[in-house]
């Protein structure tokens, strides 16, 4: 009689229940909810997102496209993996982005750096290599707290997300087919 808490038999029956295309499928689904809480919070609730809270998004697009792409290609083997590990690294960019924001907001109001302009006026006026630049920084607009759902700001609820996409798609990186 097979133990209850070995772990190879509870990762088979976690595996049965969550096969490699439902779990891209829910990856994917994932991103998709947290883009619409983004938006939702950008539109009903009046939050104006700074250049931070931009590239958090797009990492959280970009994890979604590739869990998307690999549900639809329905992959096996290296292929598996690899778009599994490209979906970690994106994570794991967008948590070390998340995590830029916090350290930000954690700062002395003396040490927060300067406010810079809105995101649309700078793709207008400042070469893309500057734009890129303070989008990757952040800002003083970046340090403020708008929001907070039981003692985390927007960036910390969305670091949560992406050590939780980070670690999904490492699952489906290592796990048997």
């Amino acid at each position: 009689m097979a133990h209850p808490f070995k772990s190879e038999s509870s990762m088979s029956s976690i595996a049965s229940i969550f096969p490699i295309r439902l779990s891209n499928f829910i990856i994917a689904a994932g991103c998709a909810v947290l883009i619409g809480i983004a938006l939702y919070m950008e539109h009903s609730m009046g939050l104006e997102p700074c250049p931070l809270c931009m590239t958090q998004r797009v990492a959280i697009m970009a994890v979604g496209v590739v869990a998307t792409m690999a549900f639809l290609h329905h992959p096996a083997g290296v292929m598996r993996r690899v778009y599994a590990g490209l979906g970690a690294l994106l994570a794991i960019l967008g948590g070390a982005i998340s995590s830029r924001q916090l350290w930000l907001q954690s700062l002395p109001e003396d040490q927060v750096p300067a406010c810079g302009p809105s995101l649309e006026y700078m793709l207008e006026t400042f070469p893309l290599a500057d734009t890129l630049r303070v989008m990757l920084q952040g800002d003083g607009n970046c340090a403020e707290v708008v929001w907070t759902f039981m003692g985390l700001s927007i960036p910390g609820w969305t670091l949560v997300a992406f050590i939780g996409l980070c670690g999904v798609n490492l699952w489906q990186m290592l796990r048997r087919q």
